[in-house]
């Protein structure tokens, strides 16, 4: 009887002693495991998008309608070394106070034409056969004349739904800017509704003869620009607006020449066209990583720029770059 007891004690330990090991060995493997995704994590969290050069600002300045004060904001704009977006209305080229369909292609060079409708209608108030229509010519159109490929929009009025935008999508249109400012600096998510910063000049002038609320909209314009120039953050200036609006009452193309002073020639920003950040943060978000995510491959044909723990890399184009030392 003692024998048979003692057997089973001894057999109790055994099975106790090897439970504890097989524990201990599986804590083990789980620290291990959970060690290493906390370091394969880290990389990734603080994988970052610059902007072209290791810029950490980008200006976009894009303006509607195609009217012939065009001209003259087109010429300042290449005085000061500055780039924009142009959404024209083609069936109205020609017309009086808009330029000619002839000059489009010298007129914007060096610039970002898209799209902006035929004829300005508001896109939720028409059919979805006009939609197409509105959108597609105007593109089609557009391309005649300026000899390159157009792929963005601005709604006429801002104007939009998501039929609109399932309809221009299938149009071959990449990104679609609306009038609802944010006042902010983000990237936009969806590019197929757009929202810029600011106006320009915020609301200065939409009120006639009020010299107080044009100062007030000012001094809020420029405490807006001020702060994009001074953020250490990931951030984007994106200003709208129209020519014309220049032509109105008060000296405010001295004004813009003043903003264009203000933003020109900093070495911080990128200048860039609307459509030329779409490719930029898409050949960003198509750069394949290794599974540990310490190799990163750039199969785009530029150069993208990226923070990873706190360093700056260039992975330039059609390369494959080691990120983990």
């Amino acid at each position: 009887m003692v024998n048979c007891v003692s057997k089973t004690m001894f057999l109790v330990i055994i099975l106790v002693s090897t439970l504890i090991i097989i524990f201990h060995s599986g804590q083990a493997q789980v620290k291990a495991s959970h060690a290493d995704e906390g370091d394969h994590k880290s990389i990734g969290e603080k994988a970052e998008m610059l902007f072209p050069g290791g810029k950490t600002k980008a200006l976009i300045l894009s303006f509607d309608d195609g009217m012939v004060a065009d001209r003259r904001l087109v010429s300042l704009m290449n005085e000061y070394g500055l780039i924009g977006t142009f959404h024209l209305n083609s069936k109205k080229l020609g017309a009086k106070d808009y330029l000619t369909k002839e000059e489009i292609k010298i007129a914007y060079k060096g610039h970002e034409v898209s799209v902006h409708t035929v004829n300005h209608p508001g896109l939720t108030n028409v059919s979805r056969a006009e939609v197409l229509y509105e959108v597609g010519e105007d593109r089609r159109e557009l391309e005649r004349l300026s000899g390159d490929l157009v792929r963005g929009m601005a709604y006429p009025f801002g104007n939009y739904n998501d039929s609109v935008v399932e309809i221009i999508r299938g149009l071959g249109i990449e990104y679609a800017r609306t009038v609802k400012d944010t006042y902010s600096f983000e990237i936009p998510d969806e590019f197929l509704k757009w929202h810029p910063t600011i106006h320009q000049f915020g609301k200065a002038y939409f009120t006639p003869d009020n010299p107080e609320n044009d100062k007030k909209e000012l001094a809020g314009f420029y405490k807006v620009v001020n702060h994009f120039l001074k953020t250490d953050s990931l951030a984007l200036l994106d200003v709208w607006g129209h020519s014309w609006e220049n032509d109105g009452a008060g000296d405010r193309w001295t004004e813009m020449e003043n903003f264009f002073k203000k933003v020109s020639g900093n070495p911080e920003i990128y200048y860039t066209t609307q459509i030329g950040l779409v490719d930029y943060i898409n050949a960003f978000k198509n750069l394949k990583f290794s599974v540990d995510r310490c190799i990163v491959a750039n199969l785009s044909s530029m150069n993208i720029f990226m923070k990873v723990n706190g360093k700056v890399f260039n992975i330039e184009a059609g390369s494959t770059k080691r990120l983990c030392q």
